[in-house]
């Protein structure tokens, strides 16, 4: 999800979809559930246009010219130019260095690429201007799993979650990242927590990790229950990436190759799942490459005996 807000959507339609294909649960998918991916609109290209015209001008103030910049950039990043993005950003920041939701979202940039101790740095610049910044704490606690830092990770996520039990989002990350250090006990803590669900949209994508749901009676509640477009591409971006998160763990690193691939396909730019599926496809990239040099390695010390 964007993790600037949120979203919710009853389970209704899962359940009733899982009631009205028992028949049909061998049923394999001949193509994946798809969405016309998403293309930038005439609005964002005007805006971004009518910003660059207006940034022209001398006579503006550093306040505006940074919430103008902070403005362009946020159009830039929505139709996928992050590096224009960026640069807008750094440029407001230079400006009005008070602006703790540009902080956020520089550090889920800086997650994106691998640059860890930069991440911390801008999520911790934005917890120390709004302390209460929820969207901050559950980003460095993503960022702090993404560098390896589980003990820090699980300190910031458990902090977070018991803000808000009943957030499924907070529940699914406290889940991954439990889950490195004990599966098992993870799964059952996150399944006894499932089953007080309350209406919200999230609870499908931890019924699809959990395997409660399969895979079809899935995508077919969430193509059933929406009819938008925008918001297909939206909910297909996060059940891809949740359920390669799930292969992934499994150890089916095709599988989550395949849908990591998919979550990006659909142009949603501002969705974290999206961000950091590119992330993920480097840990697996990384991940085959190392065992492979180890592989080789031993074979040659072998050879050698």
């Amino acid at each position: 999800m964007k993790w600037f807000q949120t979203a919710t959507l009853g389970l209704t339609l899962l359940i009733t979809a899982g009631c009205a294909t028992q028949s049909h649960q061998n049923a394999e998918w001949l193509y994946p559930p798809m969405a016309v991916p998403l293309q930038a609109s005439v609005q964002q290209e005007v805006q971004i246009a009518r910003l660059s015209q207006l940034l022209q001008r001398t006579d503006l103030n550093d306040d505006v010219r940074a919430k103008m910049l902070y403005e362009r950039g946020n159009y830039y990043d929505s139709v996928g130019l992050r590096d224009l993005a960026r640069l807008d950003f750094n440029q407001s920041l230079s400006l009005n260095p008070a602006q703790p939701d540009l902080f956020n979202l520089l550090g889920v940039y800086f997650t994106q690429i691998g640059e860890f101790d930069a991440a911390y740095d801008a999520f911790d610049s934005t917890l120390e201007l709004d302390p209460k910044n929820s969207y901050a704490a559950r980003n460095r606690a993503i960022a702090l799993y993404y560098g390896d830092r589980l003990d820090l990770a699980l300190e910031d996520m458990n902090k977070h979650f018991a803000e808000d039990p009943s957030d499924p989002f907070r529940a699914l990350w406290l889940y991954i990242i439990e889950a490195e250090r004990a599966p098992e006990q993870a799964r059952t803590t996150l399944l006894e927590r499932y089953h007080d669900r309350d209406e919200q949209w999230g609870w499908v994508l931890v019924a699809i990790t959990l395997g409660e749901v399969s895979e079809q009676q899935a995508f077919k509640a969430i193509l059933a229950g929406t009819r938008d477009n925008t918001l297909l591409a939206q909910r297909l971006t996060e059940a891809y990436f949740y359920l390669g998160k799930r292969y992934q763990s499994e150890g089916d690193f095709a599988s989550a190759i395949s849908l990591y691939k998919l979550a990006i396909s659909f142009n949603v730019y501002e969705y974290v799942e999206h961000r950091y599926s590119f992330l993920e496809l480097s840990r697996i990239y990384n991940q085959v490459k190392a065992e492979q040099l180890a592989k080789a390695k031993q074979q040659a010390i072998e050879a050698t005996q």
